[in-house]
């Protein structure tokens, strides 16, 4: 498997899922800006979409979108835990966290990226994330992670989309619980490699 990446983008999540599931993948960057992979390759033609991530399958094809993709590999490695098995109300509950951290979160953060966004409207942008931060911290009372005791591929996601807030002028401090949880996932081994190949580490 082949994942095409850009460092702190997205494809920062199913580069985690990879590593916490020990599988074998290789990494090819992609410049959004220009639409080309470092190798030089027109990235469009991988990914008609044009952003990140991609994951090109062992036969070729190539499979989009971070919730699908990081499903797809939790399930090549069921032994990992990364996702509850499918069919269960565990996994419905996944897909619940995925669709809410990609349309409520992910989403809502991409404006913010806008430098000519209007003040006005990037406030009101920062108060709808600070609302979905207010369910997070909520619903990581008294849990290590969003499904209980155990880390899921849902995790992985938010912890990407956690790193851009404190950039964007959020204090995480407000959310003590969200706060530690982002700190926990930091500490793992696979995710710390994950950052320091990406160039992120601090």
């Amino acid at each position: 498997m082949k994942l095409y990446f850009t460092p702190g983008a997205c494809s920062l999540s199913p580069h985690i899922a990879l590593r916490e599931a020990n599988l074998p993948f290789e990494l090819e960057k992609v410049d959004l800006g220009a639409k080309r992979t470092k190798s030089g390759a027109d990235y469009k033609a991988i990914s008609p979409k044009g952003y990140v991530p991609a994951l090109q399958l062992d036969d070729g094809q190539v499979l989009t979108e971070g919730p699908a993709i990081v499903q797809y590999i939790a399930d090549r490695k069921p032994e990992s835990k990364l996702a509850p098995q499918a069919g269960t109300l565990e996994r419905y509950r996944l897909q619940e966290w995925l669709n809410f951290i990609s349309t409520e979160v992910h989403k809502t953060f991409s404006p913010l990226f806008n430098p000519k966004l209007p003040e006005e409207t990037r406030q009101m942008f920062k108060q709808r994330l600070a609302q979905r931060f207010d369910f997070l911290e909520q619903n990581l009372d008294g849990k290590s992670f969003l499904l209980g005791d155990t880390f899921t591929v849902a995790d992985g996601y938010v912890f990407v989309v956690m790193r851009w807030a404190p950039p964007q002028g959020f204090d995480l401090g407000r959310w003590p619980n969200l706060k530690a949880y982002v700190e926990r996932i930091a500490a793992r081994p696979a995710v710390r490699a994950a950052l320091e190949v990406e160039g992120l580490s601090k």
